[in-house]
């Protein structure tokens, strides 16, 4: 602000006062003098307008927010250049902020919870469908006016700080809030408008509860347990919310986001659907259970005005059918066994041949691709032989063992007799077989089959992946076949990660297809939040889902203060500072004469203490007070008889 008067943007935006200050931008209440009304003017801060291509994705977000005109989405009016940097101007919404009412009031009311995360998710869909994805949604972003409206806000901000970037980071700085990170998003993966409608729900478990799911002592702690962690159920934490809204909400949660929301809209669907019915508000028992309620099923949420309540007549009616059906069975059960006893039952009983025993289907007349796969089906393995038979067309089963209807063992092998015919033979297809199959498969054709192992992510190891030529390409017998097995993901070595911040770190091990965690050490050479090493150590082969522990300095060790207490006061601070620490000085008055004159009669921090090498230590120097000033009786000297007498003076002191 100018000292000769209001500051002005672009010649019609008059900034009053700074009303907030966020991770990237300070927030003025600003007057729109061409409109005369009240406008909120967000101005960037310098390091973010020093980066062209950061300023030209924000020039674009910006233009692509103004577009979303939505009751529920704060507008953008306009943007532009000054004094060095960019500002935005933007709807001022007269109000407070979700985090502020959290803050001061708790959590709110379930059905206000779902009021709230209705119009958040309607703000959401809206901008999801114009291409935007906000990627920081949290209660610091949803406004609530005087009269309960709410309006989501910094869409396309967030967007532009991200712009083609996937990293968490990008150029030291935190993308996005740790508490309200999506897995994806704490992975440095792409992110898509599920990733929002996971922030959403970690906001929507934060009104129900009063708390984020997930806290921790650093944003890679939490972004941490985002990535690896179930969130504690809210009605097992003592949230007293119904289980549908509890559903919705872990729904929200899911850490893959195929199993959440596909889309805001069904999200706000399912919310309506909650605000629509009655519900059972008891929170769950720490375990879990239904405190203080008979045994039996929990109640049913149905909602107002459902067309599912129950007859009570109607269902004892129903129960003694079903009783009565059971009894009946339980008879004839009895029955049949008694009869069994007795061997009227030619076959012995055996429940072997019910679990483990499988009729083979009958092959014969079948092409032998659908043969195949029928006996796969059945779990049984294949051998086929390849003859010349006129009766049956080319590639047809023209005979079988076991024959039609004999039951084997689950994994016993029925040999085909496939009809060669008088033209070239039809490759089989053998792709996602196991390997020994394949090669005894294709061998039985008269081939020569060559494997070749080959890395990959998602093949099981053992199975073909691919076979040249492929299958249905026509063969002669003694044609080499050349199948790639699959050895199963590529085995990765961790690379060497010291040095770096922990967060790029983490980033890249969990990309790597690893699991990550964190341990603290002490180190004098490497700064505090800088990787040390890993565990195992870098240039170590590990297979993929293994863990890689990622060692973190946390500063040098703490070191015992020196006893001090009675030492001068230049005494102890030499002690002091040639252990490292700094020094502080305060005096106590003491009484005259006392001993402990110019010495320390405390410290703190306390002697051996451990503390951090460099902290200040506040030494307290007694300081005795200075006697009070005495003056000598004078002096007289006898005179000689009618003179007066001579006095003296004693002279002063000092």
């Amino acid at each position: 602000m100018s000292a000769q008067g209001p500051t002005v943007f672009s010649g019609r935006y008059e900034l009053h006062r700074q009303i907030a200050r966020g991770g990237m931008a300070d927030v003025y209440l600003a007057r729109d003098q061409l409109l005369d009304r009240p406008v909120a003017v967000k101005v960037l801060f310098n390091e973010f307008a020093d980066d062209p291509s950061f300023v030209e994705r924000f020039r674009r977000e910006a233009q692509a927010a103004a577009n979303l005109n939505h009751p529920n989405i704060v507008g953008v009016y306009d943007w532009g250049e000054e004094q060095g940097t960019y500002f935005i101007v933007m709807e001022y919404v007269e109000g407070r902020s979700l985090a502020d009412i959290l803050r001061t009031q708790g959590p709110l009311h379930p059905d206000r919870a779902a009021e709230v995360a209705t119009d958040v998710a309607a703000a959401l869909g809206f901008a999801h469908r114009n291409g935007l994805v906000h990627r920081d949604v949290k209660p610091g972003n949803v406004l609530v006016t005087a009269n309960g409206h709410v309006k989501v806000a910094d869409f396309g901000i967030a967007t532009a700080m991200v712009g083609t970037q996937t990293e968490l980071t990008q150029a030291g700085t935190v993308m996005g809030t740790a508490t309200y990170f999506s897995p994806e998003q704490a992975q440095g993966r792409p992110v898509d408008p599920r990733s929002d409608l996971y922030a959403l729900g970690v906001v929507l478990y934060e009104m129900l509860l009063g708390r984020p799911p997930f806290s921790g002592d650093s944003p890679l702690a939490v972004a941490y347990q985002h990535v690896q962690e179930g969130p504690p159920p809210l009605r097992a934490s003592g949230a007293a919310v119904a289980e549908s809204l509890e559903a919705i909400t872990l729904k929200l949660l899911a850490k893959n986001p195929v199993n959440r929301y596909p889309t805001a809209e069904d999200l706000r669907s399912d919310l309506r659907r909650y605000r629509e019915g009655a519900h059972d508000l008891r929170p769950a028992s720490p375990t879990g259970a239904r405190a203080a309620a008979p045994a039996g099923p929990p109640p049913v949420d149905y909602g107002r005005g459902s067309r599912n309540r129950r007859d009570d007549g109607w269902r004892r009616t129903l129960l003694f059918f079903v009783g009565l059906a059971a009894l009946v069975v339980a008879l004839a059960y009895a029955v049949v066994e008694f009869f069994d006893t007795l061997g009227v039952n030619d076959d012995p009983p055996s429940t072997t041949e019910v679990v483990d025993r499988v009729e083979v289907p009958t092959l014969i007349g079948m092409p032998m691709d659908e043969a195949r796969e029928l006996l796969r089906d059945a779990k049984l393995s294949v051998q086929m032989d390849y003859e010349v038979n006129n009766e049956f067309a080319e590639n047809t089963v023209f005979d079988q063992d076991p024959a039609a209807g004999t039951k084997v063992e689950q994994a016993d092998t029925v040999r085909l007799w496939v009809s060669q015919g008088t033209g070239p033979m039809v490759l089989l297809d053998v792709v996602g077989d196991a390997q020994a199959d394949a090669v005894r498969d294709l061998e039985s054709m008269g081939l020569v089959v060559d494997v070749f192992d080959l890395e990959d992510p998602v093949v099981p190891m053992g199975q073909v992946i691919e076979q040249n030529p492929p299958a249905g390409s026509p063969v002669e017998p003694g044609a080499r076949i050349v199948v790639f097995v699959s050895t199963g993901p590529p085995v990765e070595r961790i690379p060497d990660l010291a040095d770096r911040p922990v967060l790029d770190a983490m980033n890249i091990v969990v990309q790597l297809g690893w699991r990550a965690t964190t341990l603290e050490e002490h180190s004098e050479e490497v700064p505090e939040g800088i990787v040390i090493r890993t565990e195992p150590l870098s240039r170590t082969e590990l297979a993929p889902g293994e863990e890689v522990t990622i060692v973190v300095s946390s500063g040098p060790a703490p070191v015992p203060v020196p006893p001090v207490v009675s030492l001068t006061q230049d005494s102890a601070t030499v002690a002091l500072e040639a252990a490292g620490f700094g020094v502080n000085v305060r005096f106590e008055a003491l009484p005259a004469n006392s001993p402990n004159d110019g010495r320390v009669i405390s410290q703190s921090p306390l002697p051996d203490e451990q503390v951090a090498v460099g902290t200040a230590v506040t030494i307290v120097v007694g300081e005795a007070e200075v006697p009070p000033e005495t003056t000598a009786a004078p002096e007289t000297t006898a005179a000689p008889e009618g003179e007066a007498p001579e006095t003296t003076a004693a002279p002063a002191e000092g």
